[in-house]
């Protein structure tokens, strides 16, 4: 039998003119279906759709659909928390590694997954804690990566690096990622880290332009904790930043620990959904740099 889907959020950011005209076609396509639609109070106000505060739209709906970027879904995944609630991408940004729904076959991809078509994947998280010395803390979780960074000033960080307790590394540099499987063709990527295949029990710890050249990206179970302390040196501070979201400033004395979160993330898929294809087409895999408007080798495949 079908999955029914009977309540379905729709988000994106509805001030971005390329996502109103997509958002409002999927929400009526929806409310035509019977199918009831709920969105955030900053959607437009004329959509045939409930609009829900963000905070309470997961106990609301029994999908998610996110018409944006890869910075959209994070936002929708957020928005999940804990319930489980299954997402669904709709690619209107740049790069889309985790929105793989074209414009093109939006409708047509969402009516199979109404229609019970899909496939559906989980994808590990990962909590990010921080215990200042004050005594208080800071707590988030991330599908992507969570990032150390300098703030402030030029001056690289030196960060000490321990997982479950056995000391690897103090890494010079300009910060430090964790990265999920999600979260290896993200910022890490851009690092020189990994590309992980979203199924891996697996996280990379990726040095952001380091010092040392030696200091290289390293893979660790998603078992393993990962203790991360910034050393004292003159004049520098360092941001954690969670998904893109700031969650606290890091200070010598401070503590981040990084773990694999209890709960998940739920992506669904349409047909046809294949993680190789979408880097061969992201990368630009096998296509000669020099023809730029050039269709990819497979295009015929796919």
């Amino acid at each position: 039998m079908p999955v029914k889907f009977s309540t379905v959020a729709v988000v994106g950011r509805s001030q971005d003119a390329r996502v109103t005209g997509p958002m409002a076609l999927l929400v009526g396509f929806l409310d035509k279906q019977g199918i009831k639609v709920v969105t955030a109070p900053d959607a437009p106000a004329d959509l045939p759709a409930t609009q829900v505060p963000e905070q309470d739209i997961a106990q609301a709906v029994d999908l998610i659909i996110a018409v944006g970027g890869d910075g959209t879904l994070l936002h929708a995944a957020s928005l999940a928390g804990s319930e489980d609630v299954p997402l669904l991408g709709v690619n209107r940004g740049r790069l889309g590694f985790l929105t793989d729904v074209t414009p093109d076959d939006m409708l047509d991809s969402v009516g199979q997954v109404l229609n019970g078509n899909f496939s559906r994947e989980s994808r590990l998280a990962i909590d990010a804690h921080v215990q200042l010395a004050d005594g208080s803390s800071r707590e988030a979780t991330a599908l992507n990566d969570v990032v150390v960074q300098r703030l402030g000033s030029g001056r690289m960080l030196d960060i000490r690096t321990a997982i479950s307790n056995r000391f690897v590394n103090t890494h010079s540099g300009d910060g430090l990622i964790v990265a999920t499987p999600t979260g290896s063709t993200a910022y890490s990527l851009s690092c020189g880290g990994p590309i992980l295949e979203p199924g891996m029990n697996a996280l990379a710890i990726v040095p952001i332009c380091p010092h040392t050249l030696s200091d290289r990206p390293i893979v660790i179970p998603s078992s393993e904790e990962v203790e991360i302390d910034l050393l004292a040196r003159f004049d520098t501070s360092a941001d954690v930043t969670v998904d893109g979201r700031r969650l606290a400033e890091l200070a010598p004395g401070d503590r981040l620990t990084v773990k694999r979160s209890e709960t998940s993330v739920t992506l669904l898929h349409p047909p046809g959904y294949d993680f190789y294809g979408i880097l061969r087409s992201k990368l630009h895999w096998g296509r000669d740099s020099r023809l730029r408007d050039a269709p990819p080798p497979d295009a015929e495949e796919r």
